[in-house]
């Protein structure tokens, strides 16, 4: 089946998440300097056979587009030009920095490892990909639905130890 790749665009860095073979799943790729992504993405399009692109849209809280915004829109034109083939969706991009860096912390990444803004920007856009693939598979949030979890394991997975 084919990709889709998520995109989180920034001026200097940007993220690059894949979706697994069905769509379900958003996985970070890779932190790309900018000017070279256009040139990534063909590299990868060569490899594998690509759906979508959906790219991070800025937009600030009254649901304006942000200063970043004209960054995108100028990444956007150039996408569609070396892409022309290939459908671009825009997801709402609001918090997915924060996002990030709770998972990371979540995650136990080190304090020093998460100073790395290489990894804040490819998490990042597995998140906005992950948003759109659950908007897209009927609201469903896989990765975090309980429903999902046999229920022999639902209890370890929802449930805290408790201390002794």
């Amino acid at each position: 089946m084919d990709r889709i790749i998520g995109i989180d665009y920034g001026r200097k860095r940007t993220g690059v998440a894949v979706s697994d073979p069905l769509g379900i799943f958003a996985i970070a790729l890779d932190t790309v300097q900018s000017a070279k992504i256009i040139e990534y993405l063909e590299s990868y399009c060569e490899k594998e056979r690509v759906a979508s692109f959906v790219v991070g849209w800025p937009v600030n809280m009254d649901n304006t587009p942000s200063e970043a915004a004209a960054d995108v829109r100028g990444f956007l034109a150039r996408l569609a030009k070396a892409f022309p083939g290939i459908p671009v969706e825009l997801e709402d991009e609001r918090f997915t920095s924060v996002l990030a860096h709770r998972a990371m912390i979540d995650g136990g990444m080190k304090p020093k490892d998460r100073r790395d803004k290489s990894s804040v920007d490819r998490i990042s856009a597995s998140i906005i990909l992950q948003g759109w693939l659950d908007r897209k598979n009927g609201g469903i949030n896989f990765a975090v639905s309980n429903q999902f979890v046999p229920d022999s394991l639902s209890d370890k997975v929802t449930k805290k130890k408790k201390k002794r």
